[in-house]
């Protein structure tokens, strides 16, 4: 590949937007190719992804008809934090994102952290994604005799491929994954409303309340176990910050962004906790289970020629648009950081189709890790990686908050402007949501097991911030000057 961008010396930053003075050289060599149609459906992409379709099935064995208040619960919280970044991106629409206003509202060490924390949800997601798409593959017999392994690999060498081409195919692809994932989600919902209307029978059990509570009601095994899902419930929402990245790649974000932020309210409520709902009404929570989607599930059960087999595609199709967007975000994020001196210079790296090509191959080296847990531990690899990304994710979520409340103060002084977009009740909205991120922290570690793990590897993660911090700041002053 040649490169059109090579090193931070050759740019010329993008002029400030309207309000700022800070020039982020980062935002500079984007083309402004996704559309209105292609950030709407990357919002509803990011909304729904392999966290409902298969995370969801274990969750329900675990915490029952619970699953449907987490979900709520943690979906107000990730409004509130897109609902930040879309403030802070109509103040200044930038390709880095949180990671440039980070930079701008803490120094160089917070888009640091912001950054590698973001590389650390994103790495480990794609490892999930990967898993998941393999674990999907599985369900035709085409596939069964197919390690594991071999079907995440080939997985990631084909969204890998397609994310090199140019940003307006990445929002191509989003835009048609996004409406076969909601497409699908909407005719399950229809044929599961019938089902519960008509006391259809599904696998010998007559659909409705009864389901629920002939199998010990909302709270069948108590209220530790949907606690304790919590941080799993957080990763099924780990995409929702994806428009405020791909902002920075459209021509209008002041009129496409609110639009499309104001949106994930309703498919949150109408998506997740309505088909969580619908899930619980047609099987008891018991005919659920981490290794199938749950969605397949029912269709399993109904019995309808080929049913099964047309929703297993499409959660399939979820798991690859999920990894599609992960690569296309810490290509962004890495550039953004790697301009500024905080990541590999490699990562800066542009192709002819203005993609920033080095980010997106560093996070494919990590799926590639990915593949080898897949080839020794195919039955945890989901859930050690869910783990771990969850701990990217939290963190990721927490810079946000922390810049939106940096920035509500600066707006307090007067020195910068806040937009007509605003999030609301700032700044009560940042710090209850900074609250119930270290109160997930807490429930990972209470809940024991990997989570537990996850939480005690925290100094280690600190420690490696602190240790590549110390590598890079030369490099990271000298260019700041």
């Amino acid at each position: 590949m040649s490169d059109r961008i090579t090193a931070a010396d050759t740019l010329v930053a993008a002029p400030p937007a309207a309000g700022s003075s800070h020039v982020d050289a980062g935002d500079a060599g984007y083309s402004k190719d996704l559309k209105s149609r292609h950030i709407n459906m990357i919002a509803i992409g990011g909304a729904i992804g392999t966290g409902l379709f298969l995370g969801a099935g274990g969750r329900l064995a675990g915490a029952g008809p619970s699953l449907a208040i987490a979900y709520a619960v943690c979906g107000v919280f990730a409004f509130f934090v897109v609902r930040a970044l879309g403030e802070l991106v109509l103040y200044r629409p930038s390709s880095g994102a949180f990671v440039s206003y980070a930079r701008e509202f803490m120094g160089e060490k917070g888009a640091f952290a912001a950054g590698w924390l973001y590389f650390l949800n994103w790495a480990t997601t794609a490892v999930a994604d990967i898993t998941a798409a393999a674990t999907y593959a599985h369900f035709w017999g085409m596939f069964s005799d197919i390690p594991q392994w071999i079907l995440a690999l080939i997985a990631l060498a084909v969204v890998l491929t397609a994310n090199l081409i140019s940003v307006k195919y990445f929002g191509e692809m989003e835009f048609w994954f996004a409406i076969i994932k909601v497409g699908a989600l909407v005719a399950f919902m229809l044929i599961g409303i019938f089902l519960v209307v008509t006391q259809h029978p599904v696998d010998g059990h007559t659909p409705g309340f009864s389901t629920i509570t002939d199998s010990g009601g909302i709270f069948p095994v108590g209220m530790l176990p949907m606690l304790l899902v919590i941080q799993g419930v957080v990763f099924a929402y780990a995409s929702v910050e994806l428009c405020g990245v791909a902002a920075g790649e459209t021509e209008s974000p002041e009129k496409i962004m609110p639009k499309a932020i104001n949106s994930i309210m309703w498919r949150v409520a109408l998506f997740y906790v309505g088909s969580v709902v619908l899930l619980a009404l047609l099987l008891p929570y018991t005919s659920y289970s981490g290794d199938q989607s749950p969605f397949v599930t029912v269709m399993d059960k109904l019995g309808i020629p080929g049913a099964a087999g047309v929703m297993n595609l499409v959660v399939l199709t979820a798991a690859l648009s999920s990894l599609n967007s992960g690569l296309y975000s810490t290509g962004r994020i890495l550039r953004s950081m790697a301009l500024s001196g905080s990541a590999p210079k490699f990562t800066g790296r542009m192709n002819k189709g203005q993609v920033p090509y080095g980010g997106i191959l560093l996070t494919a080296g990590f799926g590639v890790l990915g593949v080898g847990l897949n080839y020794v531990m195919p039955g945890e690899a989901f859930e050690i990686v869910l783990n771990f990304a969850s701990i990217g994710i939290l963190g990721t979520w927490g810079m946000i908050m922390l810049c939106s409340l940096l920035f509500w103060h600066r707006s307090r002084d007067g020195r910068v402007t806040r937009p007509s977009y605003q999030l609301p009740w700032a700044p009560y909205t940042q710090i209850v949501t900074l609250a119930f991120l270290a109160t997930v922290v807490f429930l990972m570690w209470w809940g024991g097991g990997v989570g537990r793990t996850t939480v005690m590897c925290l100094p280690l993660i600190a420690a490696a911030l602190v240790g590549g911090w110390f590598v890079v700041r030369r490099r990271v002053n000298d260019l700041a000057q």
